[in-house]
């Protein structure tokens, strides 16, 4: 009961602080629906990519085994652990004007660096690793008498992935994908870092918050309020999956 006091009660605090008659005007001025709209594209953006990149990682991690596992998982881990301003500088540091990967790009004319692109790399970053130890874990405790069948009908590995594995990790991508917008929705330190806070451009809810902060306590609570909504939505929607898989992967 304490720990639930302790994750329940800032909310509460929250709830009891906005201010409910300006809510409306608040939540509708055009930097925060400019906040919003970009938020929802980026999260849309950097799950997909969550997806589309940390199934294979998912895949390959759960047929890797000794030495080599514990390697691979820690880097795709790593992000999961990093300070958010750390992981910011590092992005900064490999894709920037300046960076390992950014230098050349810039000479090309391409820039990464304060630009909606680099909001989505840097949400994709801290997202993934959540994305990837949800399906992971769930590959690892299926049953592969289905996929051996599969296979041992004559089935490409293609085809027993396609038509026997993905149907049965359904609720676990799902879940995962879930987490992953989550996490992205309410990135602020390597968003800030990597991408900056321009209106319209890079600056997310968490963003606005932290800028409105310093000037009107009242918009920040409003705000903080909008975003808490949106994150208990995709909680909720992520608890939802989970349960309509049964508790199985």
């Amino acid at each position: 009961m304490l720990a639930l006091a302790l994750l329940a009660l800032p909310l509460v605090g929250l709830v009891a602080r906005v201010p409910w008659p300006q809510l409306p005007d608040i939540v509708t001025t055009q930097a925060t629906r400019d906040a919003l709209w970009l938020s929802l594209r980026t999260c849309v953006a950097s799950t997909a990519v969550a997806v589309v990149l940390g199934l294979p990682l998912a895949l390959w991690l759960s047929r890797l085994r000794g030495r080599a596992a514990v390697l691979v998982r820690t880097v795709a881990l790593l992000p999961m652990v990093l300070p958010p301003v750390v992981a910011g500088v590092v992005l900064l540091a490999t894709f920037g004007r300046r960076g390992l990967i950014g230098g050349p790009l810039a000479s090309a004319g391409i820039e990464i660096g304060f630009t909606t692109t680099a909001v989505v790399m840097a949400q994709s970053f801290v997202a993934m690793p959540f994305f990837v130890v949800a399906v992971e874990g769930a590959l690892r405790s299926l049953d592969h008498e289905a996929e051996l069948a599969a296979a041992t009908l004559g089935a490409a590995p293609g085809v027993v992935l396609r038509r026997v594995t993905l149907p049965m990790l359904a609720p676990a991508l799902g879940n995962g994908a879930a987490l992953a917008f989550a996490r992205a929705l309410g990135e602020f330190g390597a968003t800030l870092t990597f991408a900056g806070s321009l209106q319209g451009t890079t600056r997310t809810l968490p963003l606005e918050i932290y800028l409105v902060r310093e000037s009107s306590t009242e918009t920040a609570l409003a705000v903080s309020l909008l975003l808490v909504t949106l994150a208990l939505g995709v909680v909720l929607v992520a608890t939802w999956v989970g349960k309509r898989g049964g508790g199985r992967p």
